[in-house]
Protein backbone atom coordinates (compact mmCIF):
# COMPACT_ATOMS: atom_id res chain seq x y z
CA UNK A 1 0.00 0.00 0.00
CA UNK A 2 1.14 3.09 -1.16
CA UNK A 3 2.16 6.36 1.26
CA UNK A 4 1.06 9.66 -0.53
CA UNK A 5 4.46 12.37 0.06
CA UNK A 6 3.79 15.10 1.34
CA UNK A 7 3.95 18.61 -0.19
CA UNK A 8 7.23 19.05 1.88
CA UNK A 9 8.99 16.45 0.38
CA UNK A 10 8.01 17.09 -3.21
CA UNK A 11 9.32 21.15 -2.30
CA UNK A 12 13.00 19.76 -1.59
CA UNK A 13 12.87 17.82 -3.84
CA UNK A 14 12.12 20.18 -6.71
CA UNK A 15 14.63 22.65 -4.77
CA UNK A 16 17.36 19.93 -5.32
CA UNK A 17 16.72 19.87 -8.85
CA UNK A 18 17.11 23.40 -9.35
CA UNK A 19 20.54 23.55 -7.44
CA UNK A 20 21.72 20.64 -9.74
CA UNK A 21 20.73 22.73 -12.73
CA UNK A 22 22.53 25.88 -11.84
CA UNK A 23 25.60 24.15 -10.39
CA UNK A 24 25.63 21.86 -14.02
CA UNK A 25 25.15 25.49 -15.76
CA UNK A 26 27.89 27.49 -13.76
CA UNK A 27 30.22 24.44 -14.38
CA UNK A 28 29.35 24.50 -18.18
CA UNK A 29 30.35 28.20 -18.01
CA UNK A 30 33.65 27.93 -16.27
CA UNK A 31 35.11 25.17 -18.34
CA UNK A 32 33.78 27.18 -21.65
CA UNK A 33 35.80 30.51 -20.51
CA UNK A 34 38.82 28.19 -19.52
CA UNK A 35 39.02 26.42 -22.91
CA UNK A 36 38.89 29.84 -24.77
CA UNK A 37 41.38 31.22 -22.88
CA UNK A 38 43.70 27.99 -24.23
CA UNK A 39 46.34 28.55 -26.66
CA UNK A 40 45.66 26.46 -29.82
CA UNK A 41 48.63 23.89 -30.21
CA UNK A 42 51.06 24.68 -32.48
CA UNK A 43 51.96 23.32 -35.89
CA UNK A 44 53.91 20.57 -36.48
CA UNK A 45 57.21 20.68 -38.77
CA UNK A 46 59.84 17.46 -39.92
CA UNK A 47 63.06 19.37 -38.78
CA UNK A 48 64.68 17.03 -42.05
CA UNK A 49 63.18 19.43 -43.88
CA UNK A 50 63.78 22.79 -43.08
CA UNK A 51 66.92 24.66 -43.15
CA UNK A 52 68.61 25.89 -40.06
CA UNK A 53 71.43 28.43 -39.56
CA UNK A 54 73.82 29.52 -36.87
CA UNK A 55 73.76 33.15 -35.66
CA UNK A 56 77.95 33.85 -35.86
CA UNK A 57 80.25 37.05 -35.56
CA UNK A 58 83.59 37.68 -37.01
CA UNK A 59 84.66 38.51 -40.28
CA UNK A 60 82.01 38.33 -42.95
CA UNK A 61 83.13 38.53 -46.86
CA UNK A 62 80.30 40.68 -48.91
CA UNK A 63 80.05 39.22 -52.42
CA UNK A 64 78.24 39.09 -55.43
CA UNK A 65 77.80 36.32 -58.04
CA UNK A 66 76.55 35.73 -61.61
CA UNK A 67 76.85 33.51 -63.96
CA UNK A 68 79.15 34.03 -67.76
CA UNK A 69 81.28 32.85 -70.43
CA UNK A 70 84.66 33.22 -71.37
CA UNK A 71 85.39 35.56 -74.15
CA UNK A 72 88.49 36.43 -76.42
CA UNK A 73 90.32 39.68 -75.23
CA UNK A 74 90.45 40.48 -78.89
CA UNK A 75 88.28 39.96 -81.28
CA UNK A 76 88.07 41.35 -84.75
CA UNK A 77 85.77 41.44 -87.50
CA UNK A 78 87.59 41.71 -91.04
CA UNK A 79 85.67 44.27 -93.38
CA UNK A 80 85.43 44.62 -96.67
CA UNK A 81 88.08 47.25 -97.79
CA UNK A 82 86.37 47.69 -101.22
CA UNK A 83 83.49 46.75 -103.40
CA UNK A 84 83.13 43.70 -104.58
CA UNK A 85 81.85 40.05 -105.19
CA UNK A 86 82.66 36.83 -103.22
CA UNK A 87 84.96 34.56 -105.17
CA UNK A 88 86.36 32.41 -103.08
CA UNK A 89 85.98 31.40 -99.23
CA UNK A 90 89.33 30.14 -98.23
CA UNK A 91 88.93 29.03 -94.54
CA UNK A 92 85.85 27.28 -92.60
CA UNK A 93 84.96 28.43 -88.55
CA UNK A 94 87.23 26.81 -86.37
CA UNK A 95 90.18 27.11 -88.48
CA UNK A 96 93.25 28.35 -87.40
CA UNK A 97 95.25 31.53 -88.90
CA UNK A 98 98.26 33.88 -89.13
CA UNK A 99 97.73 37.20 -89.93
CA UNK A 100 98.95 36.97 -93.38
CA UNK A 101 96.58 34.12 -93.98
CA UNK A 102 93.96 34.77 -96.57
CA UNK A 103 90.76 34.39 -95.80
CA UNK A 104 88.59 35.35 -98.75
CA UNK A 105 88.89 35.99 -102.99
CA UNK A 106 86.96 38.83 -103.75
CA UNK A 107 87.25 39.91 -107.63
CA UNK A 108 86.27 43.65 -108.97
CA UNK A 109 87.17 44.38 -113.16
CA UNK A 110 86.56 47.96 -112.56
CA UNK A 111 89.45 47.99 -109.82
CA UNK A 112 91.40 46.10 -112.00
CA UNK A 113 90.96 48.70 -114.85
CA UNK A 114 91.72 51.63 -112.64
CA UNK A 115 95.22 50.35 -110.97
CA UNK A 116 96.48 49.28 -114.63
CA UNK A 117 95.77 53.31 -115.90
CA UNK A 118 97.23 54.18 -112.72
CA UNK A 119 100.50 51.97 -113.62
CA UNK A 120 100.32 53.47 -116.94
CA UNK A 121 99.88 57.27 -116.12
CA UNK A 122 102.99 56.72 -113.28
CA UNK A 123 105.03 55.25 -116.29
CA UNK A 124 104.50 58.67 -118.57
CA UNK A 125 105.30 61.19 -116.09
CA UNK A 126 108.28 59.01 -115.00
CA UNK A 127 109.43 59.14 -118.57
CA UNK A 128 108.39 62.61 -119.19
CA UNK A 129 110.23 63.34 -116.35
CA UNK A 130 113.57 61.51 -117.25
CA UNK A 131 113.05 63.59 -120.71
CA UNK A 132 112.68 66.69 -119.46
CA UNK A 133 115.90 65.90 -116.81
CA UNK A 134 117.68 65.26 -120.47
CA UNK A 135 116.46 68.48 -121.96
CA UNK A 136 117.26 70.76 -119.11
CA UNK A 137 120.65 69.51 -118.75
CA UNK A 138 121.60 69.64 -122.20
CA UNK A 139 120.46 73.51 -122.15
CA UNK A 140 122.47 74.01 -119.08
CA UNK A 141 125.37 72.89 -120.82
CA UNK A 142 125.26 74.96 -123.69
CA UNK A 143 124.58 77.77 -121.69
CA UNK A 144 127.63 76.73 -119.63
CA UNK A 145 129.91 76.46 -122.52
CA UNK A 146 128.62 79.88 -123.43
CA UNK A 147 129.82 81.51 -120.35
CA UNK A 148 133.15 79.64 -120.61
CA UNK A 149 133.65 81.02 -124.30
CA UNK A 150 132.73 84.43 -123.30
CA UNK A 151 135.02 84.18 -120.16
CA UNK A 152 138.14 82.71 -122.19
CA UNK A 153 137.10 86.34 -125.07
CA UNK A 154 137.11 88.10 -122.30
CA UNK A 155 140.47 87.08 -120.98
CA UNK A 156 142.41 87.53 -124.37
CA UNK A 157 140.97 90.78 -125.07
CA UNK A 158 142.17 91.51 -121.57
CA UNK A 159 145.79 90.13 -122.10
CA UNK A 160 145.60 92.43 -124.72
CA UNK A 161 144.48 95.65 -123.52
CA UNK A 162 147.12 95.21 -121.08
CA UNK A 163 149.62 94.89 -124.03
CA UNK A 164 148.56 97.76 -126.05
CA UNK A 165 148.97 99.95 -122.79
CA UNK A 166 152.18 98.88 -122.28
CA UNK A 167 153.44 99.76 -126.33
CA UNK A 168 151.87 102.50 -125.73
CA UNK A 169 153.51 103.57 -122.22
CA UNK A 170 156.90 102.82 -123.91
CA UNK A 171 155.88 105.04 -127.42
CA UNK A 172 155.80 102.25 -129.87
CA UNK A 173 152.00 101.46 -129.46
CA UNK A 174 149.03 103.82 -130.24
CA UNK A 175 146.69 105.77 -127.45
CA UNK A 176 144.15 104.72 -130.57
CA UNK A 177 144.82 101.10 -130.13
CA UNK A 178 145.29 100.80 -126.89
CA UNK A 179 141.45 102.52 -126.30
CA UNK A 180 139.92 99.98 -128.69
CA UNK A 181 141.43 97.16 -126.68
CA UNK A 182 140.89 98.31 -123.31
CA UNK A 183 137.21 99.01 -124.81
CA UNK A 184 136.91 95.65 -125.94
CA UNK A 185 138.25 94.32 -123.08
CA UNK A 186 135.21 96.26 -120.61
CA UNK A 187 132.56 94.87 -122.62
CA UNK A 188 133.94 91.06 -122.30
CA UNK A 189 134.39 91.46 -118.62
CA UNK A 190 130.35 92.82 -118.53
CA UNK A 191 129.48 89.72 -120.96
CA UNK A 192 131.27 87.05 -118.53
CA UNK A 193 129.42 88.70 -115.61
CA UNK A 194 126.41 88.71 -117.41
CA UNK A 195 126.66 84.88 -118.90
CA UNK A 196 127.41 83.92 -114.85
CA UNK A 197 124.76 85.32 -114.20
CA UNK A 198 122.60 83.34 -116.07
CA UNK A 199 123.98 80.29 -115.42
CA UNK A 200 123.12 80.77 -112.15
CA UNK A 201 119.69 81.45 -112.72
CA UNK A 202 119.75 78.55 -115.06
CA UNK A 203 120.50 76.41 -112.28
CA UNK A 204 117.53 77.65 -110.15
CA UNK A 205 115.05 77.07 -113.06
CA UNK A 206 116.46 74.07 -113.98
CA UNK A 207 115.45 72.62 -110.01
CA UNK A 208 112.07 74.64 -110.46
CA UNK A 209 110.84 72.91 -114.07
CA UNK A 210 112.01 69.39 -112.59
CA UNK A 211 110.42 70.05 -109.49
CA UNK A 212 106.81 70.47 -111.31
CA UNK A 213 107.51 67.16 -113.21
CA UNK A 214 108.75 65.43 -109.55
CA UNK A 215 105.34 66.42 -108.56
CA UNK A 216 103.42 65.05 -111.36
CA UNK A 217 104.99 61.22 -110.73
CA UNK A 218 104.57 61.66 -107.01
CA UNK A 219 100.77 62.70 -107.60
CA UNK A 220 100.69 59.83 -109.96
CA UNK A 221 102.63 57.25 -108.11
CA UNK A 222 100.30 57.94 -104.35
CA UNK A 223 97.28 56.94 -107.08
CA UNK A 224 99.10 53.90 -108.44
CA UNK A 225 99.75 52.83 -104.81
CA UNK A 226 96.09 53.68 -103.90
CA UNK A 227 95.05 51.54 -106.25
CA UNK A 228 97.57 48.75 -106.39
CA UNK A 229 96.05 48.42 -102.33
CA UNK A 230 92.92 48.63 -103.38
CA UNK A 231 93.78 45.89 -105.45
CA UNK A 232 95.42 43.58 -102.74
CA UNK A 233 92.82 44.69 -100.59
CA UNK A 234 90.46 41.89 -102.85
CA UNK A 235 92.42 39.55 -101.07
CA UNK A 236 90.85 39.52 -97.63
CA UNK A 237 93.49 38.65 -94.84
CA UNK A 238 93.00 37.74 -90.88
CA UNK A 239 95.08 40.58 -89.43
CA UNK A 240 95.18 38.66 -86.47
CA UNK A 241 96.58 35.35 -85.86
CA UNK A 242 93.91 32.92 -83.86
CA UNK A 243 90.99 31.01 -85.03
CA UNK A 244 88.18 32.02 -87.39
CA UNK A 245 84.42 32.29 -85.32
CA UNK A 246 82.69 32.99 -88.36
CA UNK A 247 82.78 33.55 -91.98
CA UNK A 248 79.73 36.06 -92.95
CA UNK A 249 79.74 35.97 -96.93
CA UNK A 250 79.05 33.47 -99.29
CA UNK A 251 80.71 32.80 -102.78
CA UNK A 252 78.76 34.67 -105.02
CA UNK A 253 77.91 37.28 -102.97
CA UNK A 254 77.78 41.08 -103.67
CA UNK A 255 79.35 43.60 -100.68
CA UNK A 256 80.05 46.79 -100.21
CA UNK A 257 83.26 48.82 -98.21
CA UNK A 258 82.68 48.10 -94.52
CA UNK A 259 80.71 44.88 -94.60
CA UNK A 260 81.88 42.13 -92.11
CA UNK A 261 83.26 39.36 -93.82
CA UNK A 262 84.82 37.35 -91.00
CA UNK A 263 85.26 37.15 -87.54
CA UNK A 264 88.70 35.93 -86.15
CA UNK A 265 89.64 35.52 -82.34
CA UNK A 266 92.46 35.38 -80.53
CA UNK A 267 92.40 31.86 -78.42
CA UNK A 268 95.37 32.77 -76.16
CA UNK A 269 94.30 35.89 -74.96
CA UNK A 270 90.56 35.14 -72.56
CA UNK A 271 88.47 37.21 -70.23
CA UNK A 272 85.98 36.36 -68.46
CA UNK A 273 82.40 38.28 -69.05
CA UNK A 274 79.80 37.60 -66.22
CA UNK A 275 76.10 39.43 -65.50
CA UNK A 276 75.07 40.34 -62.56
CA UNK A 277 71.15 41.26 -61.69
CA UNK A 278 71.54 44.95 -61.63
CA UNK A 279 70.35 45.57 -57.89
CA UNK A 280 73.18 44.24 -56.78
CA UNK A 281 76.19 46.23 -58.84
CA UNK A 282 75.71 48.84 -56.76
CA UNK A 283 79.41 48.06 -54.71
CA UNK A 284 81.16 47.02 -57.91
CA UNK A 285 84.02 49.06 -58.58
CA UNK A 286 87.74 48.47 -60.96
CA UNK A 287 90.26 46.20 -59.40
CA UNK A 288 88.10 43.85 -57.19
CA UNK A 289 89.51 40.19 -56.60
CA UNK A 290 86.79 37.94 -58.87
CA UNK A 291 86.78 34.45 -58.68
CA UNK A 292 86.16 32.19 -62.06
CA UNK A 293 84.30 28.90 -61.56
CA UNK A 294 85.61 26.78 -64.11
CA UNK A 295 83.47 23.51 -63.22
CA UNK A 296 85.54 20.61 -64.01
CA UNK A 297 88.91 23.00 -64.81
CA UNK A 298 89.14 24.75 -61.33
CA UNK A 299 89.17 28.25 -60.04
CA UNK A 300 91.08 30.91 -61.43
CA UNK A 301 91.07 34.24 -59.93
CA UNK A 302 91.32 37.35 -61.93
CA UNK A 303 90.17 41.03 -61.00
CA UNK A 304 87.43 43.27 -62.39
CA UNK A 305 88.53 45.33 -65.76
CA UNK A 306 85.45 46.53 -66.95
CA UNK A 307 82.16 47.25 -65.84
CA UNK A 308 79.23 48.05 -68.48
CA UNK A 309 77.90 51.63 -68.49
CA UNK A 310 74.48 50.05 -68.00
CA UNK A 311 72.04 47.27 -67.90
CA UNK A 312 71.00 44.94 -70.31
CA UNK A 313 67.95 42.78 -69.09
CA UNK A 314 68.23 43.15 -65.38
CA UNK A 315 71.68 42.69 -65.66
CA UNK A 316 75.05 44.03 -65.76
CA UNK A 317 78.09 42.80 -67.97
CA UNK A 318 81.41 42.89 -65.70
CA UNK A 319 84.87 42.25 -67.80
CA UNK A 320 87.13 39.65 -65.51
CA UNK A 321 91.10 39.65 -67.01
CA UNK A 322 92.04 36.36 -65.61
CA UNK A 323 95.12 36.93 -63.21
CA UNK A 324 96.63 33.54 -63.46
CA UNK A 325 97.12 30.83 -66.04
CA UNK A 326 94.27 29.36 -67.51
CA UNK A 327 93.92 25.76 -67.21
CA UNK A 328 94.45 23.31 -70.31
CA UNK A 329 90.84 22.72 -71.82
CA UNK A 330 89.40 26.36 -71.40
CA UNK A 331 88.19 27.89 -74.74
CA UNK A 332 86.13 30.67 -76.23
CA UNK A 333 82.67 30.29 -74.88
CA UNK A 334 82.63 28.47 -72.02
CA UNK A 335 80.25 28.77 -69.71
CA UNK A 336 81.82 29.82 -65.69
CA UNK A 337 79.90 31.20 -62.58
CA UNK A 338 81.60 34.56 -61.21
CA UNK A 339 82.12 35.49 -57.52
CA UNK A 340 83.22 39.42 -57.22
CA UNK A 341 84.86 40.24 -53.66
CA UNK A 342 83.15 43.49 -52.45
CA UNK A 343 84.51 43.95 -49.04
CA UNK A 344 85.35 42.06 -45.49
CA UNK A 345 83.57 43.03 -42.82
CA UNK A 346 85.25 42.53 -39.95
CA UNK A 347 84.11 41.62 -36.52
CA UNK A 348 80.27 41.42 -37.76
CA UNK A 349 77.31 39.17 -36.70
CA UNK A 350 75.80 37.50 -39.60
CA UNK A 351 74.38 34.34 -40.69
CA UNK A 352 73.49 32.05 -43.79
CA UNK A 353 71.38 34.17 -45.75
CA UNK A 354 67.40 33.20 -45.67
CA UNK A 355 65.09 32.43 -48.06
CA UNK A 356 63.11 35.90 -47.63
CA UNK A 357 66.04 38.01 -46.65
CA UNK A 358 66.84 40.97 -48.64
CA UNK A 359 69.79 43.38 -47.38
CA UNK A 360 68.39 46.57 -45.18
CA UNK A 361 65.36 45.40 -44.57
CA UNK A 362 63.06 44.25 -41.58
CA UNK A 363 61.96 40.47 -41.55
CA UNK A 364 60.63 37.72 -39.02
CA UNK A 365 62.35 34.24 -38.63
CA UNK A 366 61.82 31.37 -36.24
CA UNK A 367 64.69 31.23 -33.57
CA UNK A 368 64.82 27.52 -32.03
CA UNK A 369 63.64 27.56 -28.30
CA UNK A 370 62.99 24.64 -25.74
CA UNK A 371 66.04 22.74 -26.90
CA UNK A 372 65.28 22.67 -30.41
CA UNK A 373 62.30 20.92 -30.45
CA UNK A 374 60.17 24.55 -30.95
CA UNK A 375 60.80 27.64 -32.61
CA UNK A 376 59.02 30.83 -31.95
CA UNK A 377 58.78 34.43 -34.56
CA UNK A 378 61.25 36.98 -33.48
CA UNK A 379 61.62 40.16 -35.42
CA UNK A 380 65.11 40.67 -37.04
CA UNK A 381 66.63 43.93 -38.95
CA UNK A 382 69.24 42.85 -41.76
CA UNK A 383 72.19 44.93 -43.10
CA UNK A 384 74.59 44.33 -46.05
CA UNK A 385 74.85 40.67 -47.83
CA UNK A 386 76.66 38.80 -49.59
CA UNK A 387 75.74 35.32 -51.88
CA UNK A 388 75.57 33.39 -48.92
CA UNK A 389 75.72 35.74 -45.61
CA UNK A 390 74.12 38.48 -44.54
CA UNK A 391 74.47 40.85 -41.87
CA UNK A 392 72.34 41.05 -38.47
CA UNK A 393 71.66 44.68 -36.92
CA UNK A 394 69.00 43.74 -34.15
CA UNK A 395 66.94 40.55 -32.73
CA UNK A 396 69.42 38.22 -33.03
CA UNK A 397 72.42 37.09 -31.31
CA UNK A 398 75.24 35.21 -31.30
CA UNK A 399 74.80 31.41 -31.17
CA UNK A 400 71.30 31.88 -31.88
CA UNK A 401 69.91 29.36 -34.73
CA UNK A 402 67.27 30.57 -36.84
CA UNK A 403 65.27 28.43 -39.77
CA UNK A 404 66.37 29.89 -43.03
CA UNK A 405 64.20 27.95 -45.43
CA UNK A 406 61.10 29.27 -46.47
CA UNK A 407 58.17 29.59 -43.71
CA UNK A 408 55.29 31.48 -45.24
CA UNK A 409 53.17 28.91 -44.98
CA UNK A 410 53.14 29.40 -41.13
CA UNK A 411 52.89 33.53 -41.30
CA UNK A 412 49.53 32.96 -39.16
CA UNK A 413 51.40 31.25 -36.28
CA UNK A 414 53.72 32.16 -33.74
CA UNK A 415 55.33 29.02 -32.57
CA UNK A 416 56.05 25.98 -34.73
CA UNK A 417 57.10 22.42 -33.05
CA UNK A 418 59.57 20.46 -34.87
CA UNK A 419 59.76 16.53 -34.86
Amino acid sequence: MDVPRSEKVKRNKRIRRILYLIVAFAAIGVVTVALSKLQPAPPSVDSGTVVSGEVKRGQMIRNVHGLGALVPEEIRWIQAGVNGRIEKRNVKPGDTVREDTVLIVMSNPELERDALDAQTQLVAAEAELANQQVLLRSQYLNQKAQAATVRADYTRAKIMSETDYALFKEGVGSERTHRLSKSTADELAERAQIEQERLEIGADSIKAQIAVYEARVRQFKALYDLRSKQLDALKVRAGLSGVVQDVAVQVGQQVTIGSNLARVADPSKLKAEIRIAETQTKDIAFGQRVEIDMRNLGIVEGHVMRIAPAPTQGTLAIDVALDGELPKGARPDMSVDGTIELERLKDTLYVQRPASGQEQSVITLFKYVEGGNEAVRVQVKLGRSSVTDIEILEGLNVGDRVILSDTSQFDSVNRIRLN
